[in-house]
């Protein structure tokens, strides 16, 4: 893991995804990590408003006087977009480098963000956003417009950032023991992103039924980390996955979450929701989601 996507938009959870991603870097140093900073400006913000055909209502002389008005604000807008972008990439660099990062490439791009991650994706290793965008006060309970869409579409980790930060001390591995599971397992083993902190991992069964097998892979799960020299704090846990964890996180004070992105039944997710969307919703620490 080489090189590291921050997505912003200058908002206070965009901010704080700096800090994280400074984290990161600094603990892949050794590798060589390098930031990348992309602040993507809608093109539809940029439209005022729609330039119909006002010659059959005012007339074509106004129509015409309007609609060079109209070209005049939309012009004068991008400028205003485009300065504004310039100095949330100045912000971004400068909380960057506070946090010792110097290999930083800022990145400002009209459009559409989900079209210039699929531009990029083969250069970056992780993409790292805040779980909210510029919007989040009209919005508290929910999530920001492009994240889910960003996690699902990207073949890339991906690390949410809730509003505040705090130091990573403790991880929780969400471990199901499916075959995205099992790369989690081997990239905390072979990554130095995630060595000398203390390390928990849990499994969640479901029902009476699945504490066997829940339990067995639970077991083969900590003998791998322990043959990489983690020290594994493990737990089955029992019930409904999202409240399981989420009780978890905060009896234990985990400070990052670490567990696989979307399934891929969407009928089941647009019927009953996921435990994805459920803890990205109520976490207060950052969630690696793993593909």
């Amino acid at each position: 893991m080489k090189t590291i996507l921050i997505c912003t938009d200058g908002s206070p959870f965009a901010e704080t995804s700096y800090r994280y991603g400074a984290y990161v870097a600094n603990r892949l140093k050794a590798q060589g990590a390098a930031v990348d900073v992309l602040c993507v400006t809608d093109i539809n913000s940029q439209q005022v408003v729609s330039k119909g055909n006002f010659c059959r209502s005012i007339g074509i002389d106004a129509s015409e006087n309007l609609l060079n008005c109209l070209v005049e604000l939309e012009h004068e807008k991008a400028k205003f977009t485009h300065h504004q972008a310039k100095l949330i990439l100045q912000t971004a660099l400068r909380t960057l480098k506070a946090e010792g990062i110097n290999r930083i490439n800022p990145i400002y791009k009209t459009g559409f963000l989900l079209d210039c991650l699929d531009e990029f994706e083969q250069d970056f290793d992780l993409i790292v956003l805040g779980k909210r965008g510029e919007n989040a006060s009209f919005a508290s309970g929910n999530l920001g417009a492009n994240l889910e869409k960003i996690v699902r579409n990207s073949r890339k980790p991906c690390l949410v950032t809730p509003l505040k930060y705090q130091p990573i001390e403790r991880l929780l591995l969400a471990y199901d023991g499916s075959k995205n599971g099992q790369k989690m397992l081997e990239f905390i083993k072979a990554s130095p992103l995630f060595q000398g902190l203390e390390l928990h991992l849990v499994t969640v069964a479901k029902s009476l039924l699945d504490r066997p097998i829940m339990k067995h892979r639970l077991n083969q799960a900590a003998k791998l980390l322990q043959e990489a020299e983690f020290a594994p704090v493990a737990h089955l846990l029992e019930g409904e996955p999202e409240k399981a964890i989420a009780n978890y996180i905060r009896e234990k004070n985990i400070s990052l979450l670490i567990m696989g992105a979307y399934g891929h039944n969407r009928i089941r997710h647009l019927v009953i929701g996921s435990t994805t969307d459920q803890i990205l919703k109520t976490s207060n620490i950052p969630v690696f989601l793993f593909r």
